[in-house]
């Protein structure tokens, strides 16, 4: 297993991250989406409406790699800011069984190479997977 079961537990209750990932002229993109943790693999899954038009999905064709952030506040008082960045290479996937039923049938799955979390029950965590 790649991730912590605290790290599990956290990415099962949240819905939205950010993916970044860079074209091949060097300009950095970074937007809003869904994701999925397939806990068999400990690999992230992206998936979407029209994943397979937008420039992250051509981005991650090009070969980019990629970091991925899910955070949120646990409380705003006391101030507990808490998530988990995942560094990592990705593939983009055509013709592959969406992870919901409107969805396209492209993803975007990543496989970590360095985890940080912060706040998710335990000290900040860095750890290459």
């Amino acid at each position: 297993m790649i991730f912590t079961q605290a790290e599990l537990d956290y990415l099962a209750t949240q819905r939205i991250g950010r993916l970044a990932t860079v074209s091949p002229d060097g300009q950095v993109q970074n937007n809003p989406t869904n994701f999925f943790v397939d806990t068999d693999t400990g690999l992230i899954v992206i998936g979407g409406h029209a994943l397979g038009t937008s420039k992250k999905f051509r981005n991650v064709q090009q070969g980019s790699t990629v970091a991925f952030v899910v955070d949120d506040l646990a409380t705003i008082d006391p101030w507990a800011p808490r998530g988990i960045e995942i560094r990592g290479t990705a593939v983009a996937l055509t013709d592959h069984e969406p992870p919901l039923p409107y969805f396209s049938r492209e993803i975007i799955r990543i496989t970590p190479f360095k985890i940080i979390s912060w706040n998710l029950g335990g000290p900040r965590a860095s750890r290459t997977a």
